[in-house]
């Protein structure tokens, strides 16, 4: 029996460090600061993670999401979507970044931008293409992932596994008991 308790744990722990590093890579769900705008020939949502770094990494994250307003044409791959921020509580760079199609679909692009504090962002999305130019405008407040570290984690959990042990090694101590 203690063989099987600590074969188990053994693939617990391997589980967790196998997929503990998947659960770090996303930072938050994603939100919608527009929906369903019309701006010219298109309809636009925009949903973003604005997550602010210290590191200069580019964690605010931007998806465009286009369909032509009519609902009858298709978006031509020649459209190209820039999205752009800028600080509204301090002076600081305005930055962009022109989209990427995910998985290779127009329709729905993605850009990364660096928000390097706490605060309020104006966010412009311009769509360039051969349906004509289109722009929409909105903000969002950048935060810091507040999600504790890693390690953290494991801090936290250590009492419950720690419980979880004493409880296993009296269960046994009772089994062994009750054979003799």
């Amino acid at each position: 029996m203690t063989r099987r308790v600590l074969a188990v744990l053994a693939i617990a722990l391997a589980g967790l460090a196998r997929f503990g590093g998947v659960a770090e890579a996303h930072s938050g769900p994603p939100f919608p600061i527009v929906q369903d705008r019309i701006a010219g020939a298109y309809r636009v949502s925009i949903w973003t993670d604005p997550d602010t770094t210290d590191d200069g990494k580019a964690a605010g994250q931007f998806w465009v999401v286009l369909e032509a307003a009519d609902g009858t044409r298709t978006i031509p791959a020649a459209t190209l979507v820039t999205v752009a921020i800028r600080p509204l509580d301090r002076d600081g760079p305005a930055r962009e970044d022109r989209g990427e199609p995910v998985n290779h679909v127009v329709t729905r692009q993605f850009a990364a931008l660096l928000m390097d504090h706490e605060g309020p962002f104006g966010v412009r999305v311009t769509v360039d293409g051969p349906l004509g130019r289109a722009s929409v405008e909105s903000q969002v407040d950048a935060t810091y992932d507040l999600r504790p570290a890693r390690g953290l984690i494991a801090l936290y959990l250590l009492p419950f596994a720690l419980v979880g042990g004493l409880w296993v090694k009296a269960l046994l101590r009772r089994r062994s008991r009750d054979r003799r």
